[in-house]
This record gives C-alpha cells, structure tokens and sequence, in this order.
C-alpha cells in the first residue's frame, strides 16, 4: 500500500516545480540542464527570489517529449 506522504511519480501537468521536483524526470545533470537553460534549448526558469527558481511544468513536459528539437520559447521575454 503507497503511502499518503509519498511523493508522487509523476511531474505534473500544470504549476511549477523546482529542480528537486524535476530531478529525478531529467535525463541531465543539473550543470548540464543549466548550460541547455543558458542555450535556450531548455524551459526558461522563473527566478521568485535570489534562491527561489522554478520551471513551468508545461514547458517541462515539451522538453522531456523531445530534449534535442526543443527551443525555449519566447512568452514573457
């Protein structure tokens, strides 16, 4: 039987989720899904404060269905 507290396995569809929620669904490490960032070849974070930054789960999802094809888009910039 799963428990209540247990995290869940999978990323969900909507909303945020910091580096520790995405980890485990990234095929990266996190210096090379950084460098990807930077090269706008990964979803582009949502920096909330100097320590805070997520990442919009939709645009997770669109990468994770096609890492090399994807090209961070440009809403919001």
């Amino acid at each position: 039987m799963e428990n209540a507290a247990s995290p869940s396995k999978a990323l969900p569809a909507d909303g945020m989720s910091r580096w520790r929620d995405l980890e485990p669904f990234c095929p990266f490490s996190r210096e090379k899904f950084r460098q990807l960032v930077i090269a706008g070849k990964a979803p582009q974070p949502v920096k909330f404060s100097e320590r805070c930054t997520a990442y919009q789960n939709r645009e997770l999802h669109r990468f994770f269905a096609d890492p090399l094809n994807y090209r961070a888009s440009k809403e919001g910039k």
